[in-house]
């Protein structure tokens, strides 16, 4: 009998030894996500003598696998026996961490930086901070650039003389050979510099910013504009202008496009760093160069930024700085060469309106909107309509309104069916805030001429747009504009537009209440049960189901339930199914 107990206890680890040596990856896979269930069965002992040498022994497999195994061990800490045996997940996350594929080591770094906190400060010292100096003097690039992500979770907890050693590995990596491994370092830097004492971070972290933000590489160059910010919110200000400023300007004008995307990209959280003064005096020409930059992609970021930089600007000296050094940029961006960059600026140069007030707005903001109104571009035109809200806060969208119209019928109208579908999308926002007779007189029929759309997805948009205007004009304009032309759509020679009728109907009920479904709708729907097209039965069958708990119990029983059992009969499947699941949803067998 004993010798049964002792099989039925290696049963576990058999089966996994199988299923990993098997030759189907997605079984292997499988394994690897059961591994929390196995350690259960085989409890925290043999979890640690015999499952994680195991893995650690067996760790050559396809990547896919191995990101689910160090997934999998990050979550492991109870199932070895709690924190004070965390430490036995270090081998087989350390081999992980020098695997190949980024992918992998990434996640192994996640784990190893989760399990770090587990440790108590004496097992950090004795098992973690070892595996951090081995990976950091690795012979393979793979597992120095992993121990850059090691390095900040280990230091807060360690005594000094270690933090020496931790800062001096972080200082070598950072003038390693290999480029990968020092735009690892480059883009831990920020977050490094963050647990180090201030006196080190003038110290070590400064030089090392200067020497990484001037890299012979782009790639490493540009991590270091990154770890600027973190940098920046770090020094006081007194610092600032000598130890980071120099390096920053050198960013900014940098002969990569790539780090000057990088720098405007992050414009508005170094702003913020660097405070109101510097702002001042250094990142506004610097802002200015960027907006004029040779390349479109740096054009584009910075653009981007110009509400939030315009926003963050000291409040005493905004409006002087964004009329005489903003504006003049922006202007000439408005009719740029490049799409990418009209279309970001049309994203966010509504928001300027709130900012520079309702004078401004109509003297010097007002023409760019109506230029951009025209663009031939639609992205610009409609980016420009969808933050309509923000102009209409400050002067009424009443001056933009005989601009606006053109604009939005040609987007309605154009051959890309996705610009149709944001249009549609902006409907109700525009409609609320142009009010329902200048939504009536000019709008309505473009709304319904969207219902009869060729594409699917726009006659699908148009219908839940009118479920929108109908929430907000109200269920009577609902009976007197919209219903009346929906249910004329159940006429019509093709059989998408009569389905319209039902996706409308399905849609609308809610909102108009039971009068007009009972007394308008439902007479349609029940007429169309006897389509010659079955989809148009079945969907008749799916809009009674929907429509049902909106009408009284009268019209569902004399009306529906009729209707329903003919269809329940009918000799298509699919009408058959849909009016069988309607019967039961709605009690009426």
């Amino acid at each position: 009998m004993a010798g049964a107990d002792g099989d039925d206890s290696l049963y576990p680890i058999a089966v996994l030894i199988d299923e990993l040596r098997n030759e189907d990856v997605q079984l292997r896979l499988n394994s690897i996500k059961k591994l929390s269930t196995i350690a259960l069965a085989l409890g925290v002992e043999r979890t640690r003598t015999e499952l994680l040498p195991f893995l650690t022994d067996t760790i050559y497999d396809e990547d896919e696998v191995l990101l689910a195994l160090a997934e999998q061990l990050g979550n492991f800490t109870m199932l070895v026996g709690g924190p004070e045996c965390v430490h036995c997940l270090l081998p087989p996350l350390e081999s992980l961490a020098t695997v190949e594929e980024t992918v992998v080591r990434d996640k192994a770094v996640e784990s190893l930086r989760k399990i770090s906190q587990e440790h108590s400060p004496v097992d950090l010292e004795v098992h973690f901070e070892p595996l951090v100096k081995r990976l950091a003097s690795g012979d393979w690039f793979t597992s120095r650039t992993s121990a850059c992500g090691l390095f900040s979770v280990c230091y807060p907890r360690v005594s000094s003389t270690v933090k020496a050693e931790i800062r001096q590995h972080f200082r070598t990596l950072c003038s390693d050979d290999t480029p990968m491994v020092r735009r690892a370092a480059a883009s831990k830097l920020g977050e490094f510099a963050k647990v180090l004492e201030l006196d080190y971070v003038k110290s070590d972290i400064i030089s090392l910013f200067t020497a990484l933000a001037s890299d012979e590489q782009d790639s490493v160059r540009l991590l270091a504009v990154e770890a600027c910010v973190s940098i920046a919110t770090l020094l006081p200000q007194e610092d600032l202008e000598t130890l980071v400023m120099p390096t920053l300007r050198q960013a900014a004008e940098d002969k990569s496009w790539r780090v000057r995307y990088m720098v405007a990209d992050k414009f508005s959280e170094l702003q913020k760093a660097v405070g109101p003064e510097i702002t001042k005096n250094d990142l506004v020409p610097a802002f200015q160069n960027l907006l004029k930059d040779c390349e479109a992609e740096v054009r584009a970021a910075a653009a981007n930024k110009v509400k939030e930089f315009c926003e963050n600007l000291p409040e005493d000296s905004r409006e002087q700085i964004i009329m005489t050094h903003i504006l003049p940029c922006v202007k000439e961006l408005v009719s740029d060469t490049n799409q990418h960059v009209k279309s970001a600026l049309a994203s966010v140069i509504m928001g300027l309106s709130t900012i520079l007030g309702k004078d401004n707005t109509v003297e010097h903001l007002l023409p760019l909107f109506l230029a951009q109104l025209k663009d031939e571009c639609p992205e610009v035109r409609l980016n420009i309509i969808s933050n309509l809200d923000c102009v209409n806060e400050v002067i009424g969208i009443r001056q933009l309104s005989q601009s606006l119209l053109p604009a939005i019928v040609e987007l309605a109208e154009d051959a890309k069916w996705r610009v149709r579908l944001a249009i549609i999308e902006y409907m109700p926002l525009l409609a609320g805030q142009l009010g329902v007779e200048f939504f009536d007189e000019k709008l309505n029929t473009l709304c319904m001429a969207w219902l009869i759309d060729h594409v699917y997805a726009i006659r699908e948009a148009a219908t839940c747009n009118l479920m929108k205007l109908v929430e907000k004009f109200g269920a009577e304009w609902a009976q007197n504009t919209i219903v009346p032309k929906v249910l004329g759509m159940a006429n019509d020679p093709n059989y998408l537009h009569r389905m319209t009728t039902l996706f409308c109907i399905n849609a609308l009920s809610e909102a108009c209440g039971q009068d007009i479904t009972t007394k308008q709708m439902l007479p349609v729907v029940l007429k169309m049960s006897n389509d010659q097209v079955a989809n148009v039965r079945f969907n008749v069958a799916k809009s009674l189901q929907k429509i049902g708990p909106v009408l009284d119990s009268n019209a569902l029983q004399s009306e529906v339930k009729p209707v329903l059992e003919k269809l329940a009969t009918d000799a298509d499947m699919d009408v058959k199914y849909f009016a069988q699941e309607a019967i039961s949803v709605l009690a009426l067998a």
